[in-house]
């Protein structure tokens, strides 16, 4: 290695994990606050309504009556999955734009948190 090289290009170490500290301690409170988000969708004008939290947790599942047909189980059950799989999508779309503040677009995968 050459005199004089330094393989962070400049960057001091301590400042480095100073900075990792602050990202690892802000992710935390970000997830927190995700817990604690919710995020209500409905399918079939209504019909069926599911609330999820951001950290994608179902909170509440809610079945209006007028949609209970015993010969027709196969609709309310295409209702609820639409607003569940809804709700999932936005919960993980808003937990992405949470994370993205704090990680400032730094690629990392939504999982890695």
């Amino acid at each position: 290695m050459a005199k004089g090289f330094n393989p962070m290009g400049g960057m001091n170490m301590n400042n480095i994990m100073k900075q990792a500290q602050k990202m690892q301690k802000q992710v935390q409170e970000v997830q927190e606050a995700l817990g604690e988000k919710t995020l209500e969708v409905t399918s079939g004008g209504g019909a069926v309504r599911v609330v999820v939290s951001g950290a994608k947790e179902i909170k509440e599942i809610n079945i209006s009556k007028d949609v209970v047909d015993p010969d027709d189980v196969e609709m309310l059950e295409d209702l609820i999955l639409t607003a569940v799989n809804e709700a999932f999508r936005q919960a993980e779309e808003y937990a992405a734009k949470e994370m993205g503040k704090v990680t400032g677009g730094l690629g990392l995968p939504g999982g890695l948190f």
